[in-house]
């Protein structure tokens, strides 16, 4: 695993947003642990948080890229930290797009969308905390689409779940068979539990045997089919 995703699951666990226990999700799952992005509230977090999407978007899709795309609303600062720590960290200028919930009827920037426009010929990036349904996808695809001729060259989420979507396989899954472009993760939870459970670190958080269990009875009952074995 790279040295910046073991250092994202200790972020995110220093900054209380990955927690272990139990959980209900909106869902109505029992899980034996919750992931809340919104718990990032401070400056330092969000640059940190900017950083890690930058290298994971940098690692799997390249910057060869136009336009970095946040779903409203937690997409909104997703989208503008990690443009300006794109351009710190490898300097390269990309452009942020949200949309908004209702489309701007007076002023100049009239519309859908908040920040860039987006045009024909660019090529889109889209990132997200974390998808467990595909639900937000289903909204902001044709969002996009409408602009015109567009590619999306992929979606970025923090933490894969590797939990079933709305079939057998995961929700990002999912979202590459329905859509046809890739959707990664900074991290999956199976990186999340090899880190924490297997290996022991001084004065870090580890999973205890009661944790372990949990989780793997969580993934025995509700794993995505193409990641049943892995806990």
């Amino acid at each position: 695993m790279e040295e910046y995703k073991k250092q994202f699951i200790d972020f995110m666990i220093d900054s209380h947003v990955l927690k272990f226990g139990d959980f209900t999700l909106k869902s109505g799952r029992k899980s034996p642990f919750f992931m809340n992005a919104g718990a990032y509230v401070t400056g330092s977090q969000l640059k940190k948080l900017g950083e890690f999407y930058a290298k994971a978007i940098h690692d799997s899709y390249g910057l060869d890229f136009d336009i970095l795309f946040g779903p409203a609303y937690k997409g909104i600062p997703l989208s503008v930290v990690t443009a300006i720590a794109i351009s710190e960290l490898y300097g390269v200028d990309v452009k942020y797009c949200s949309n908004r919930k209702e489309a701007k009827d007076h002023g100049g920037d009239k519309g859908i969308l908040l920040g860039s426009e987006i045009r024909d010929g660019d090529r889109v990036v889209i990132i997200e905390d974390v998808t467990t349904s595909g639900k937000s996808i289903e909204e902001t695809f044709p969002i996009i689409q409408a602009q015109g001729d567009v590619q999306i060259k992929g979606l970025m989420v923090s933490l894969n779940r590797m939990e079933r979507g709305k079939g057998t396989r995961s929700a990002l899954s999912e979202i590459t068979e329905k859509y046809g472009f890739p959707a990664k993760a900074i991290v999956s939870m199976a990186d999340v539990f090899r880190y924490l459970g297997e290996n022991q670190q001084a004065g870090r958080m580890t999973l205890t045997d009661e944790q372990k269990q949990a989780i793997r009875s969580y993934y025995a009952q509700y794993g995505a089919e193409e990641y049943q074995g892995l806990f």
